[in-house]
């Protein structure tokens, strides 16, 4: 067999060629999404991608005689190894044919990459987000996945593990909430979200649109004090927040993004999004300008009734766990989304180890429908 070499994207036609490579590997998948291409353009760009601001990343191709056969990108989040005390790398865009030979070779251009700066381990797959499409799909290949969630081929998850890769932590787990049929278990949230209610001293409101920064200010102090308590928690900088939410401005239903208050203190955020891969899995990544026109066709279609509403994140203050906050959150988040007509509620992603996030969406009555998993390994 032909000797497959892993070289350095360098020319803006080779970057075309990394950016593109999945349609090669996803070409006969009815269930891929394909990425946004002007979104992964900007991400990969060291003037414009957000990563940049506190890493560093390379981007490699395989070739085997002339054709290319798998990507991967390399990776160091500086910031965050400097505050966690660590030294771990970071691979994302892992994309290859059904050939592990092919993996090896990508993986071995990484672990020298990450060798040579002093790195101890590789935690992955990660496309230069912690948030966006990330992890490996263990299982759950009966639908496509909905805004922000990934999609693989099978063989993936059997490669990775065969290489010696471990869980990085607890599995990432969807989950969805039928809105066409009324539950036992959402009756029961009901009646538990009253008794909250008839307290008088916790208030859901919309989100407020006109003070969108102030909001964004909130919603950055909840995250960090919300989800410290995860094992493999990484403190959220601000320009992150900001600008990873900036573009959910434009799509979001206010009544649908939701604050828990204790008089004037935030203490709780409940963000429902419409799902919008609704559309893009039709508008082939915008990869050509008539792609942008069905884009507009399909979005025009889904502001008026759109079937999922996703929820990428329930924060409550960790000192109002227990009090009900989350439970009137989540009550109301319900009712709205039946009167607005969507046809389920997509919840994800949450590690099936946070001791609180599976167990309300089991209140619900909500299956697990997906699951995710991030890697480590050591260098």
């Amino acid at each position: 067999m032909s000797e497959i070499t892993v070289l350095p994207v360098q020319t803006r036609k080779e970057r075309q060629i990394f950016l593109t490579f999945p349609w090669r590997i996803y070409k006969d998948d009815p269930l891929w999404v394909p990425p946004l291409l002007p979104d992964w353009e900007e991400r990969v760009d060291p003037q414009r991608g957000v990563f940049f601001k506190r890493g560093v990343a390379d981007f490699f191709i395989a070739w085997r005689d002339g054709q290319p056969v798998g990507t991967i990108c390399a990776a160091e989040d500086r910031q965050s190894n400097i505050e966690r005390d660590e030294h771990e790398g970071m691979f994302g865009f892992f994309n290859f044919i059904e050939d592990y030979t092919v993996m090896v070779a990508l993986l071995q251009r990484v672990r020298e990459w990450a060798h040579a700066r002093g790195l101890n381990s590789l935690t992955g797959p990660y496309n230069l987000d912690y948030e966006d499409s990330y992890g490996i799909l263990v299982d759950g290949r009966d639908r496509p996945p909905v805004l922000m969630c990934g999609h693989t081929p099978p063989y993936y998850l059997d490669f990775v593990e065969r290489y010696g890769f471990q869980p990085a932590r607890g599995d990432n787990i969807a989950f969805a909430v039928d809105l066409r049929q009324e539950l036992e278990a959402s009756q029961q949230v009901r009646r538990l979200a009253e008794r909250v209610r008839q307290r008088g001293r916790f208030t859901v409101r919309s989100a407020d649109l006109a003070h969108w920064q102030d909001e964004l200010e909130k919603i950055y102090i909840l995250l960090n004090q919300a989800l410290s308590h995860l094992p493999d928690f990484r403190s959220w900088p601000r320009e992150v927040v900001f600008n990873s939410l900036a573009p959910f401005r434009k799509i979001v239903d206010p009544d649908l993004v939701l604050f828990a208050q204790d008089g004037e203190r935030t203490v709780g955020w409940l963000p429902g999004l419409p799902n919008l891969n609704e559309a893009f899995i039709h508008v082939n990544g915008l990869r050509h300008p008539w792609d942008y026109l069905k884009l507009a066709w399909y979005m025009r279609r889904q502001r008026r009734q759109p079937e999922c509403l996703t929820i990428k994140s329930v924060l409550v203050s960790q000192e109002y766990w227990g009090s009900g906050v989350a439970i009137l959150l989540f009550d109301e988040m319900y009712r709205r989304a039946r009167q607005r007509g969507y046809k389920w509620i997509d919840g994800s992603l949450t590690s099936d180890d946070n001791p609180n996030t599976p167990a309300l969406g089991a209140r619900f009555g909500a299956q697990i429908y997906k699951c995710y998993r991030a890697y480590r390994i050591q260098i």
